[in-house]
């Protein structure tokens, strides 16, 4: 490579970069998201600033996101939805990167299994005008179809279900052009026990309590809690509560008391994006700007390569001189 191209190569237009992890542009509500400045040099005074797509215009930090030195960890909303990038107290900036949280069905209760006749409010949570965005399902028995036709009240962007064992089935939110939230799987059962456990994913150091609820009586009874077919705790109190959840207690749970069984429920865990890790961040940069930021930051190392080329080069020139003498 010549002294000139590689040189060309120094000449960065950005002084910062925005990383991203994970390293996409689309999520959903609830997902986290690590966003990076990735600064030659010192990143003080280097701010995470946001324009969405309501017209807020703000930094990090402010009702939003939680800074960790020069980084920026958000658990996302609908709300969210915007454009990103970098900026310092002279007002250089980064590349921006657009960020879109789509549309999420939630569930109050949050919980995935009921007793009959119980009732549930599925909302579709959308950025923006929510018209257009259906409340559908897919129940065990293979009926396809849409609140407010043969089952659900519909009110704007929610459907209120007074529930029977056939409404058992996945529930989302569908628009007119065929985008999807996510899913979410509910159980109504006619037996007289369920598992009171979150039917929306939970976030890893989270606190999640497990309840074994009885339908004839409002005293409590002692429970077996089993995940993924295996017993792991046995509560006197009825409930079984995980302090901080990791992704290992991700699984299928049920209980069962002397009243009886519940169905099985499935509980996610999310785990947040993780900090990059300076090290991390200095070998994702390419060799050749690896190599330009010391140049940059050492003039004494620059001048003293250019007089390495210079000297081999006057070098070659006289051995090329000598041979044809």
């Amino acid at each position: 490579m010549s002294l000139s191209r590689f040189l060309s190569l120094c000449q960065i237009p950005l002084s910062a970069s925005l990383g991203v992890s994970p390293d996409k542009s689309q999520f959903f509500k609830y997902e986290s998201v690590s966003l990076s400045c990735e600064v030659q040099g010192k990143s003080a005074g280097w701010r995470l600033k946001r324009n969405t797509v309501s017209g807020e215009r703000s930094d990090c930090g402010r009702r939003w996101g939680k800074p960790q030195g020069s980084s920026c960890n958000v658990s996302l909303i609908p709300s969210h939805s915007g454009v990103y990038w970098c900026e310092s107290g002279s007002g250089e900036h980064s590349n921006a990167v657009n960020i879109t949280v789509h549309a999420f069905l939630s569930v109050s209760p949050d919980r995935s299994q009921f007793f009959k006749y119980e009732s549930v409010s599925l909302s579709c949570e959308v950025q923006g005008n929510s018209a257009g965005w259906i409340l559908k399902r897919y129940t065990v028995s293979g009926e396809r179809s849409d609140c407010g036709g043969n089952w659900g009240k519909q009110q704007g962007s929610s459907c209120n279900v007074s529930l029977t064992p056939s409404h058992s089935g996945k529930y989302w939110c569908e628009s007119g052009s065929g985008e999807h939230s996510n899913a979410v799987n509910i159980t109504v059962h006619a037996g007289a026990v369920i598992l009171e456990s979150p039917a929306l994913p939970v976030t890893e150091r989270d606190s999640v309590t497990l309840s074994c609820r009885y339908q004839g009586t409002l005293s409590n009874l002692t429970a077996d809690f089993y995940k993924d077919g295996s017993l792991i705790r046995t509560e006197t109190t009825g409930e079984m509560t995980i302090p901080a959840v990791s992704k290992s207690d991700e699984g299928l749970y049920k209980c069962t008391n002397s009243e009886g069984e519940s169905p099985e429920s499935w509980m996610t865990v999310t785990v947040p994006a993780p900090i990059p890790s300076p090290a991390v961040l200095v070998l994702s940069m390419s060799l050749p700007r690896l190599l330009c930021s010391l140049l940059v930051g050492s003039p004494y190392l620059l001048v003293t390569i250019i007089l390495m080329v210079k000297g081999c080069r006057s070098r070659t020139q006289g051995e090329n001189l000598i041979r044809k003498d």
